[in-house]
């Protein structure tokens, strides 16, 4: 597929599904975009939609048929509206941190290809603000899902969730106590740790 240069042709790529539940349109939305009239399309959309569907069908899928509902925040970037949020301090990392991150249509410097969507859990959103701790639902995720990297913000205990074709297997957070929560060679990296979420559902496939 080449990038849309019609409504038409993005109107066709936004009915594209990625799994189940999930189809492109979804993943397309970005404030920077909207508010500085950048295009946010796909260079590469086969790429695109091929990162995305492993995004989608191995993480957002099981999430949502556990959990409920989950709320995309910040998704797919291209290369235009992410660099222009990096240069301006939006938030956004570098390009090239991004590729096989927001920027699902390249791959990374390894030559991976990955995909990243910054969701809230409005299930577990509602405990947090109760007073739940956000390293509960990070462990759930280490314990069932194959994510390559999480990181977790103060708001809606909101984070980025990572698929790879080479899981790094890390999590991150700037919500405190801030810093590394696991990475592979520390100790608590390894085993079970469903003693930090008593009371979660257990894993459901869509």
């Amino acid at each position: 597929m080449k990038s849309p240069k019609s409504v038409a042709k993005l109107e066709d790529l936004g009915r594209v599904r990625l799994s189940r539940n999930f189809f492109m349109r979804d993943f397309l939305y970005s404030e920077i975009a909207n508010l500085h009239g950048l295009p946010n399309i796909p260079e590469d959309p086969d790429l695109a939609i091929a990162a995305g569907s492993r995004l989608c069908e191995e993480l957002l899928e099981p999430l949502n048929a556990t959990f409920g509902r989950i709320a995309i925040r910040s998704a797919y970037r291209s290369p235009t509206v992410n660099g222009f949020g990096n240069a301006n301090k939006l938030n956004c990392a570098s390009n090239e941190a991004n590729y096989a991150h927001h920027i699902w249509d390249r791959r990374d410097a390894d030559g991976r290809m990955g995909a990243t969507a910054c969701i809230a859990v409005p299930w577990f959103a509602e405990r947090y603000e109760a007073g739940a701790d956000w390293r509960s639902l990070a462990w759930w995720i280490h314990d069932h899902l194959p994510y390559s990297s999480m990181f977790f913000f103060p708001r809606l205990a909101a984070f980025n969730l990572n698929w790879n074709e080479a899981p790094e297997r890390r999590i991150d957070s700037y919500i405190k106590p801030a810093g590394c929560l696991t990475k592979p060679g520390m100790d608590n990296h390894a085993g079970d740790h469903s003693e930090s979420y008593p009371g979660f559902p257990a894993l459901k496939r869509a």
